[in-house]
């Protein structure tokens, strides 16, 4: 069991525990349809991208023997993974270009906003964009991809637990009334969108399984 691993999974429970914890949020009915619906998505992409991070989690526990599902997972994440950063990306431009709808809602905290998004979203990009450059090419092209792939995993986990900590509740309730609410078309393309990038995760992790990655598993650390 790898001791990066169990940082992992201890500060992804941690998180969990804590923000469920907290008062409950308000659920944003009053916001307007627009607004609702891209809450809603982000909620619903991000309920499935925690699910994820979780099976990653344990992959990083058991690394190097887990490593060939490490890559199956981290590959799986990679579309729902896009979705979401489209979504807030899309909140983010519509707030900051001043759409009443969106100021309405109003931003996340100041914390949330100006420190742990931007970690978050940096650390994340640079995980996957060096993860995949090891399964492509191992360490042909040095040591520095696996030193930037380990840096940016460690900020990818501290920022993580901001972002579950400061959205955990709200999200929660926003993928319960996603699928409790009445079925709209609205409702309908979302949950469409949501799947397409599971099928097209589910498509690159198979490629993951066929490719002869190079990257030696000893590399991967005890």
């Amino acid at each position: 069991m790898t001791k990066f691993g169990l940082v992992f999974v201890l500060l992804l429970g941690v998180a969990t525990v804590a923000s469920l914890r907290q008062s409950p949020a308000a659920d944003g009915r009053e916001l307007p349809s627009g607004v609702l619906a891209n809450q809603r998505l982000t909620a619903t992409a991000g309920a499935l991208l925690f699910v994820l991070s979780a099976a990653i989690a344990v992959t990083i526990l058991y690394l190097p023997a887990l490593l060939a599902a490490h890559y199956v997972v981290g590959l799986l994440l990679v579309p729902p993974l896009v979705l979401k950063l489209g979504t807030t990306g899309y909140r983010f431009a519509r707030y900051y270009l001043r759409d009443p709808s969106y100021r309405l809602a109003g931003p996340p905290p100041p914390m949330l906003r100006l420190l742990v998004a931007p970690l978050l979203v940096a650390s994340t990009v640079v995980v996957s964009a060096t993860g995949i450059e090891l399964w492509l090419f191992g360490l042909r092209f040095g040591q520095g991809w696996m030193t930037a792939h380990t840096l940016s995993a460690v900020a990818f986990i501290l920022a993580l637990g901001g972002h579950l900590f400061g959205h955990l509740r709200r999200s929660t309730g926003a993928v319960l009334t996603e699928f409790t609410a009445p079925t709209t078309s609205g409702a309908i393309t979302r949950r469409s969108a949501l799947l397409a990038s599971l099928l097209l995760g589910v498509v690159l992790a198979a490629v993951s399984i066929l490719y002869p990655t190079p990257f030696p598993p000893g590399a991967a650390g005890p």
